[in-house]
């Protein structure tokens, strides 16, 4: 039996039960219905197109060609990369190497309502291991759209969970059974950022992403002639939403995003530095402050509860996180 994410769909089946046979059409209601988001046929064909609009808007350096399939996070990176770089190259960059994704495997958990949403696992010829692209569909009539894209070495990869049918299970961004619920690690992450540790201790553990971000902002702050200031957001809604997909060890694997702002002020007679992959995104006159608006996506390991307080060690792990600006404004 064919599998499709319409929330209303229509198709002729036969049923047999006990001693009752019965031929006809069966609508199932996507709303209600506890089912695989996407069959694979479609969820292969959904990575075709979006490898294929990220090739060509990547060639021809043309950000709308990617709004038809990128959404949330990745598109605003995206978008306002391809935008910068368009100012600086206007003829293209027919250079590019096409990105290549083989070999895919598909989480796909069974939902129900929505929006409906997938992972495709992959190998690039850009190499870095598991190329994770999440694609979200908000409802029966909107497209299917990539909202999150993480690259993971194999050794880091966790194992999802998969049942008899290899279908993917999916974890709620509340009442879960994690250490932090997948709908609360935006604004914990956020709050981490603006004021570090709480009192209880951290559910982040050290890295690149957490305390050494936290340190190379504090070396920033406050440098000769110039005040840096940050402030971060949870990204909660929408096509921001995080998604999460339970591993064999208890926890999961969860995409978020959050957003950022870094305001840079210059005292009098020190000169304002934009760099110029900022420049094109700018709007203002930058004089003495350059204010920046990023996003950032992330893709995270959450330990579960029980296992969080069996080893305190257990803590919410980066394993890819990817922050980029999306636009600025100059004082």
């Amino acid at each position: 039996m064919t599998r499709r994410s319409h929330a209303v769909r229509r198709f002729c089946t036969l049923v047999a039960a006990a001693s009752v046979a019965a031929t006809g059409c069966v609508t199932v209601h996507g709303e209600r219905a506890v089912i695989p988001s996407v069959d694979r046929t479609e969820a292969a064909e959904v990575l075709e197109r979006f490898t294929e609009a990220t090739n060509e808007a990547n060639t021809e350096l043309d950000a709308k060609l990617t709004v038809p399939v990128e959404s949330g996070p990745l598109a605003a990176i995206d978008q306002a990369g391809i935008k910068a770089r368009a100012a600086r190259n206007p003829d293209g960059n027919p250079g590019f190497k096409p990105l290549e994704l083989t070999d895919p495997k598909f989480l796909i958990p069974r939902t129900s309502g929505w929006p409906k949403w997938f992972v495709a696992d992959a190998d690039s010829n850009r190499g870095g291991g598991h190329w994770l692209v999440v694609f979200t569909r908000p409802s029966p009539d909107q497209a299917w759209r990539a909202s999150y894209l993480s690259v993971v070495s194999e050794r880091r990869m966790p194992e999802p969970v998969l049942d008899d049918e290899g279908y993917a299970e999916a974890v709620p961004a509340s009442g879960s059974d994690l250490l932090v619920h997948p709908g609360r690690l935006g604004r914990e992450y956020a709050d981490y950022l603006q004021k570090g540790p709480r009192a209880g201790g951290s559910p982040f553990a050290d890295g690149p992403a957490t305390s050494q971000l936290r340190e190379r902002r504090g070396a920033q702050q406050r440098t000769r002639g110039k005040v840096t200031q940050y402030a971060d957001q949870p990204a909660g809604k929408g096509d921001f939403a995080p998604v999460a997909l339970r591993t064999e060890d208890g926890g999961a694997l969860v995409f978020f995003a959050t957003h950022h702002q870094v305001k840079e002020t210059v005292g009098k007679g020190y000169p304002l530095n934009v760099p110029p992959a900022v420049r094109p995104l700018v709007t203002g006159n930058p004089k003495t402050a350059l204010l920046q608006v990023r996003v950032a996506e992330q893709l995270v390991t959450v330990p579960s509860k029980a296992a969080a307080k069996k080893n305190p060690d257990e803590k919410v792990s980066f394993l890819h996180r990817v922050e980029g600006l999306v636009s600025a404004r100059g004082e």
